[in-house]
């Protein structure tokens, strides 16, 4: 017998549980935000709506199907099965935050506060949840396979992102490192700068947008479902032993960039998970490309 579908209810601590979990009651944490010239009633009803969406959703679960909640900070502790659907509930970015640990799972995004998030992953409402939900086990729901980033290192760790991952140094040092496209005859340039962005078309609304608007947007955007990445240096030194001539292109889905750390300590992390970080010390070697999974978005 297969077992029923589970849901799994994905959202993230509202600012208002934050504040009150830092200020221990409303009054002391509006007494805070007022000293600061910010009402929290605005805050309050930002929280009401969030947790009124995830009611919404919760009740059109059909009856038969399992369910279970994770909050944002606990999905690199929570085992995703395959006959899950993933409903993410609140921002676009939490969508990016879950796709790394799905293997081809449908994810509903829900946009809990319409008008203040893009909407660019979160794209449906609470109560499309319903049809929606039913739609993914009858086959008759579309689903944009969205391109994602990859890196691995020669010691076998491995980081996914739906945006982009950076490589860089650890607060606000310099990096350094060689870097090189595999299959370009062997060119490779040391290098000294504040870091390396690799990103995705789904990306391409976000950092790598502002990083490519400054260069001047002379490479062409890539769409969210392109097997294709560009990539960026981010404020590259010249010197003597450090040169500037590799500080943009694309990596097609065959190709990758390899980057060799010169540095004691570099880090490497995706969509802004600077907790979820793959560390590299001086020798280490680092392939980024595009990744084998896709996240399966409901569209």
């Amino acid at each position: 017998m297969s077992l029923a579908p589970r849901v799994v209810l994905v959202h993230r601590t509202t600012e208002y549980e934050e504040l009150v979990a830092r200020h221990g009651t409303h009054g002391q944490a509006a007494f805070f935000l007022s000293s600061r010239g910010r009402d929290i009633a605005e805050v309050a009803e930002r929280h009401r709506r969030t947790r009124q969406a995830l009611t919404e959703v919760a009740a059109a679960i059909p009856l038969t199907w399992r369910q279970t909640r994770v909050e944002r900070a606990d999905l690199d502790r929570f085992l995703f099965a395959p006959e899950d659907v993933v409903v993410v509930a609140g921002q676009d970015g939490l969508v990016a935050n879950v796709a790394k640990y799905l293997a081809g799972q449908p994810v509903l995004g829900i946009d809990t506060d319409p008008g203040r998030n893009p909407g660019v992953l979160v794209r449906h409402r609470p109560e499309d949840a319903g049809p929606l939900l039913a739609a993914t086990q009858s086959g008759g729901v579309r689903c944009d396979e969205l391109i994602m980033v990859e890196a691995v290192a020669d010691d076998t760790q491995r980081l996914v992102a739906l945006n982009e991952i950076y490589l860089g140094a650890v607060g606000h040092q310099t990096a350094r490192y060689r870097l090189g496209l595999e299959d370009d005859g062997g060119v490779v340039e040391a290098q000294a700068s504040s870091g390396v962005l690799i990103g995705t078309g789904t990306g391409a609304t976000g950092w790598i947008r502002s990083v490519w608007q400054e260069r001047g947007g002379r490479l062409r955007l890539p769409s969210p479902t392109e097997e294709r990445l560009l990539w960026f240096v981010r404020e590259a030194w010249p010197s003597p032993a450090t040169g500037t001539s590799l500080v943009a292109g694309e990596l097609a889905a065959a190709h990758r960039l390899h980057l060799t750390v010169e540095s004691e300590r570099l880090v490497a992390f995706g969509d802004g998970m600077e907790t979820d970080a793959v560390e590299l010390t001086w020798g280490q070697t680092l392939r980024v490309g595009v990744c084998r999974e896709r996240l399966r978005l409901v569209g």
